[in-house]
């Protein structure tokens, strides 16, 4: 009896009311709703995936006809130009790039035959790098537009942001990307979305990332 009228009088001493209490508890339900209101639309604006990478289309320098291999003229991760020799065969044949690009693979085997469409040198152009990501096609990919702004982490960088927007949407689905779902005994396809980014000289052909496209 004495903790109720002690409690009774330190609300009053406070000027609390039972009404101010109950007042209080709406605001704060209030504010609850509003917070998760307003999480569910940001959620519902936007389309997440953490199936995602950094790629550039791979070059292949290798020799016109079958040749043996003398000499490489490039090394790893070397800036290349245009029509630029990297190797050298017993034919005679320099094997030259015909656009600039980044050398990503060499195959420095000396004395080894090399077939015609066997890569010897392998290249990308960065100014091919885009950031794939993939989205099942029951998961938003059909709100999918080109131009629609798109934020994504890189997992080598962390919690750091990079801008791109939506350059390309795949007509077909990734043939290796077919999931059985146990859920529904469907198999559950995904598509590729290719985005455009800006200058990040940072982000390298093959890592992985995690993606939000805003519709």
């Amino acid at each position: 009896m004495e903790n109720n009228e002690t409690k009774q009088n330190f609300l009053t001493r406070l000027k609390i009311t039972p009404g101010k209490i109950k007042s209080g508890i709406t605001v704060f339900v209030f504010l609850g709703l509003l917070v998760g209101g307003y999480y569910w639309y940001a959620i519902s604006q936007r389309i997440y995936s953490d199936k995602a990478e950094i790629f550039a289309p791979l070059i292949i320098l290798g020799p016109n006809q079958p040749s043996v291999l003398q000499k490489i003229m490039v090394r790893n991760g070397e800036q290349i130009v245009a029509n630029q020799a990297v190797a050298r065969l017993d034919s005679g044949e320099l094997v030259r790039t015909e656009t600039a690009g980044v050398v990503v693979s060499i195959n420095d085997q000396l004395g080894k035959l090399f077939s015609p469409g066997m890569p010897i040198v392998t290249m990308i152009d960065p100014n091919n790098l885009r950031l794939i990501v993939h989205v099942a096609e029951n998961k938003g990919l059909n709100s999918i537009r080109v131009g629609q702004r798109v934020i994504f982490n890189v997992d080598a960088f962390g919690s750091q942001k990079f801008d791109g927007e939506v350059e390309e949407i795949s007509q077909t689905s990734d043939q290796s990307s077919v999931v059985f779902s146990i859920s529904d005994k469907r198999d559950e396809k995904y598509y590729s979305i290719k985005i455009r980014y800006d200058d990040y000289p940072e982000l390298l052909n093959g890592m992985s990332a995690k993606a939000w496209i805003y519709k």
